[in-house]
């Protein structure tokens, strides 16, 4: 996704750092396969230390607009979404202050969770300790959590053939960190299962560390908690099978019902009345009863009579029934694809300012361009100089004040009156009237406006800037980084002497 992660994801083997906090971590070092800021397998960065700077730059500071955390700004940990600046994204989970008071502690059990690298989880791939700060980076799953698509769908339901293989990727999630040396999960459920930009599902990897180093390993309703955690606080692999056997109820029922209620239906025969409607029959009853007893078994109350993990991937891989169909077709999503890389050239400040999608900055930038861009681009029709042009231009001169003052809702109906007599043509101003819709979460007007800017001035890079950001505001990133890499082209080709800007 860009160019070289070590530029922003620095290795703990700086002595300076290492002083100042007056620790060193000797032990820690690269996965097999991976140089120090490299590839992992699979196109997954190497784990590495990242600077607080570096993920409040990714997260603009760390805005509540980037929470991605179920629960919002309510959680006790968030987690934001972010972008660093070669464009990858990522997931940043921030601890709650002193949730980890000994940054040795945390750092050692991120380096352990962070050599785990499987594409049936969401990677952890960096960690951060400064001052009392303590935050988990992870790869970012753009396409929702099991949560989601099973409780608050909107347009389709999770079809039968996409649960089963839900169950199944998790399985094997929980299957490799087992043998890895890693079997104890946090608080298993679906808000723990994510889907990826090709709609797999994937294991966060946040559940492999506690929430604090002393804290509470579950957070859900006691009636979903597995019964011994109760009687002694601690997470066994065995309390990872009944918090499994919880996900899988899930699963069949669309609900969250408590393992008591579901298991005496269970016991009672009462299978179908637990199977979610909303499949309306499109299920087997054969498939969906040898799941049933595999939720059976992983909830029982004794934790030596629950499976282990390769039994669970032993049931549930024999139950696969569209192998070939890929999982975005299954979720209705569109297909995932990689953004092609950053330009190697040098970005100017609106390049870069639109890359990190700081409106702020580009608000900035297009204060002080003015309207130097407009040169040769104002067709004035063949009129005489009228009062309705006077009033245009008036028109114009309030939308820039009010878009100086920042006041973006009436610089809107400004520009709007200047557009709307349509006797000049101005790109800058469909630029501002871009920007001031982004500010005003109204993306696909601000798309419009970019675009007819380029009509107006086929090779003006701010126009190319703009529809960048609309489209990832929009959630079209191939789309948007197909953008960005058109207009830094055309800056480029300006320096060396071409038109544009």
């Amino acid at each position: 996704m860009g160019c070289c992660e070590s530029a922003y994801l620095k290795q703990p083997n700086s002595s300076e750092k290492d002083q100042r906090r007056g620790q060193k971590y000797p032990n820690h070092h690269q996965p097999n396969g991976t140089a120090a800021g490299g590839e992992a397998s699979g196109g997954v960065p190497a784990f590495g230390e990242f600077s607080l700077a570096d993920l409040k730059a990714a997260t603009n500071n760390f805005s509540s607009e980037n929470i991605v955390s179920e629960s919002g700004e309510k959680a006790p940990n968030l987690v934001y979404k972010g972008r660093l600046q070669n464009r990858r994204w990522i997931a940043v989970k921030k601890f709650t202050k002193m949730a980890w008071p000994d940054p040795k502690q945390f750092a050692d059990e991120a380096w352990g969770v962070g050599k785990l690298r499987y594409k049936r989880l969401a990677n952890l791939i960096g960690y951060c300790c400064d001052g009392d700060e303590r935050l988990l980076v992870a790869e970012y799953m753009p396409n929702d959590t099991l949560a989601k698509h099973l409780f608050h769908w909107e347009n389709q339901t999770i079809e039968w053939a996409m649960r089963l293989r839900v169950a199944l990727y998790i399985a094997e999630a929980l299957d490799y960190c087992s043998t890895e040396g890693r079997p104890l999960y946090h608080d298993l459920n679906a808000y723990r299962v994510l889907f990826d930009e090709n709609g797999d599902p994937r294991l966060s990897c946040f559940g492999l560390m506690k929430n604090s180093r002393d804290g509470k390993s579950y957070s859900t309703n006691l009636a979903y908690t597995p019964p011994e955690y109760l009687r002694n606080g601690r997470v066994t692999p065995e309390s990872v099978m009944f918090s499994f056997g919880t996900v899988l109820l899930d699963l069949l029922s669309g609900k969250h019902i408590p393992p008591t209620h579901a298991l005496d239906m269970i016991r009672g025969k009462n299978i179908l009345l637990l199977m979610d409607s909303h499949l309306e029959g499109n299920f087997s009853t054969e498939e969906a009863t040898a799941v049933f007893g595999l939720a059976s078994q992983c909830l029982q109350y004794e934790p030596r009579e629950r499976p282990n993990t390769k039994d669970l991937v032993a049931t549930l891989a024999p139950l696969q029934n569209k192998p070939g169909v890929p999982s975005y077709v299954m979720l209705g999503i569109p297909k995932g694809e990689e953004a092609p890389p950053t330009p190697q050239n040098s970005l100017s400040p609106m390049g870069d300012a639109c890359t990190r999608m700081d409106l702020t900055a580009i608000h900035q930038i297009l204060v002080m361009t003015h309207y130097k861009d407009d040169e040769g681009t104002n067709e004035l029709s063949f009129q005489e100089w009228t009062q309705q042009m006077r009033d245009m231009l008036e028109a114009r001169k309030r939308g820039d004040l009010a878009f100086r003052d920042k006041d973006f809702k009436a610089a809107i109906d400004w520009y709007s009156q200047f557009i709307d007599v349509g006797t000049m043509v101005s790109p800058t101003v469909l630029a501002r009237r871009s920007l001031c819709y982004l500010l005003n979460d109204q993306p696909d007007a601000a798309l419009r406006d970019a675009m007819q800017a380029q009509c107006v001035y086929p090779d003006w890079s701010t126009a190319f800037y703009m529809q960048a950001v609309a489209l990832a505001k929009l959630d079209m990133h191939k789309d948007a980084a197909d953008m960005l890499s058109e207009a830094a082209s055309l800056e480029d080709k300006k320096q060396r002497g071409g038109r544009g800007s």
